[in-house]
């Protein structure tokens, strides 16, 4: 079974039932504060941490004075943009004592769906991680309608997983896992430890009903699931209530793990390596060799190129000889990848009138073909 202590990429997600006290609409500040800590406790062991959390609209609507009722969606925008400043500002007061930076990143399901948009968000977030930032992600709810939301933060949490290559995803709920029934209803419902396969009777154990001020039911967390583990990455399901949840499971707390079969980075590459081509860079001897040895490939190493394909997609890499060696995913459309082939990274920004990426294809979106074999 996995143990978050193993985590070198953790992404948690945090609901507005745990943030925000529903009678008062006020923050849970020593709560936050206690997450903060279990934060600070993983960032010291060398654990990238993202955090998804919702809270914008249970804040916003608490200062507008909006009650409890389901609001309109222009008064949820509203109530978005009210409490998006305080969660910001609450997350940054509660991590800053611990030396850590923070970061707020807001998206909507088309920045998932869209190509250009994934590959921003992803390479956003690459960066912040590596400038050693913690990311706070939310829906963006001030613009989002129906047809551009994911709804709910569990999904969204899995999606960011699947982004930024997580190995481990934790989603603090209001129940300590998923039960083979509603233990609410049904007193012999048990919970189930380990799930290794969400098989049709997995999905049938999980109910729709969201709780409090959150949207997401036990079905969205099952989905989630299937979207992470798929995807390499292993989560689980744990009562997020209690001071220093992190911790707590950590030191074994109840909770249901979802387990992945493979890595993230065997994963992505497997879902490189199915997709189609939808055009060609011919590289060089010296380009081979850097690629074989673990380097990207940098526009100095192409030869020539051919197809008109778009900045994210795959195109097949092949050799002076005209041998596919790999295919990987571009950071340069067709037109702009035959403007700088050849070219020194340093020259691009001179030639296409914009300070561009240093590499062509970078190694972790690249899958090399096994030339042993052959």
């Amino acid at each position: 079974m996995a143990a978050l202590s193993d985590a070198k990429r953790l992404v948690v997600k945090i609901g507005s039932a745990l943030l925000v006290d529903r009678a008062t609409g006020h923050l849970r500040a020593d709560w936050l504060r206690s997450l903060a800590a279990d934060v600070a406790a993983f960032r010291a062991r060398g654990t990238d941490v993202i955090l998804v959390s919702s809270g914008s609209i249970a804040l916003g609507r608490g200062v507008l004075h909006l009650g409890t009722d389901d609001l309109a969606l222009e008064q949820s925008q509203a109530a978005a943009a009210v409490g998006q400043i305080r969660l910001a500002r609450a997350y940054e007061e509660a991590l800053e004592p611990h030396g850590i930076v923070t970061a707020q990143v807001l998206v909507t399901l088309e920045d998932s769906e869209d190509r250009r948009r994934y590959l921003n968000s992803r390479a956003t977030l690459e960066t912040l991680l590596s400038l050693g930032v913690t990311p706070i992600v939310n829906e963006n709810d001030t613009i989002a309608t129906d047809e551009i939301r994911y709804g709910d933060n569990d999904r969204l949490a899995a999606q960011v997983a699947v982004t930024v290559g997580a190995d481990q995803l934790v989603l603090l709920s209001d129940v300590d896992g998923l039960y083979t029934a509603n233990p609410t209803e049904d007193a012999s419902a048990t919970r189930l430890t380990t799930v290794d396969t969400i098989t049709p009777a997995i999905m049938a154990m999980a109910g729709d009903a969201g709780s409090g001020l959150s949207k997401g039911g036990m079905k969205t967390k099952v989905m989630a699931a299937r979207i992470a583990t798929e995807a390499g990455c292993t989560m689980a399901i744990t009562l997020g209530s209690p001071l220093n949840p992190l911790s707590a499971l950590e030191k074994d707390a109840p909770a249901t793990w979802f387990t992945a079969q493979v890595t993230p980075q065997a994963a992505r590459k497997r879902w490189i390596a199915a997709m189609k081509p939808r055009g060609t860079v011919t590289i060089d001897a010296g380009a081979i060799t850097a690629l074989q040895s673990g380097r990207s490939l940098l526009p100095a190493g192409v030869r020539d190129t051919s197809g008109g394909f778009d900045r994210g997609e795959a195109v097949a890499i092949q050799g002076p000889d005209g041998v596919t060696i790999g295919q990987g995913l571009t950071r340069y459309t067709g037109a702009e990848t035959a403007q700088i082939a050849g070219k020194r990274s340093a020259d691009i920004a001179a030639i296409l009138g914009y300070t561009g990426r240093a590499a062509l294809i970078h190694r972790d979106d690249m899958v090399l073909q096994d030339r042993t074999a052959q």
